[in-house]
């Protein structure tokens, strides 16, 4: 009976946990002079994502304390999101250089954007 009660209780556990990956399909802006420009549309699903072009190949999420995109449209830019904003509509994140000079790339911000979610 207690082994019982203890399956219960993990599988119910299990069920109340959420994850925190991103998924859905969010539209891809890029600020440029103070203004937003729509880019493309991208599908996340757990650790991967597509965007609508379908020309550029599939990327990787990592997730961790901050949330890493990589194998994006140019290879050598990576983007970061802050773990806390991935439950919003609206994400904002930055961009950076692998090719970067400084010693850690993701210290180097060379742009920014938002993702925001189409419902």
């Amino acid at each position: 009976m207690k082994y019982f009660t203890l399956i219960i209780i993990l599988v119910c556990v299990n069920l109340e946990q959420k994850t925190d990956k991103l998924n859905g399909r969010y539209n891809y802006l890029i600020e440029e002079n103070n203004s937003y420009i729509q880019k493309d549309k991208i599908t996340f699903n757990d650790s991967v994502f597509v965007f609508d072009n379908k020309y550029v190949p599939k990327g990787k999420i990592s997730y961790g304390n901050v949330i890493l995109l990589d194998n994006f449209i140019n290879t050598d830019l990576i983007i970061s999101i802050s773990k806390d904003q991935i439950k919003k509509d609206t994400i904002p994140f930055y961009m950076h250089d692998k090719k970067s000079s400084s010693a850690n790339y993701l210290d180097e911000v060379v742009g920014k954007g938002r993702l925001i979610k189409i419902k």
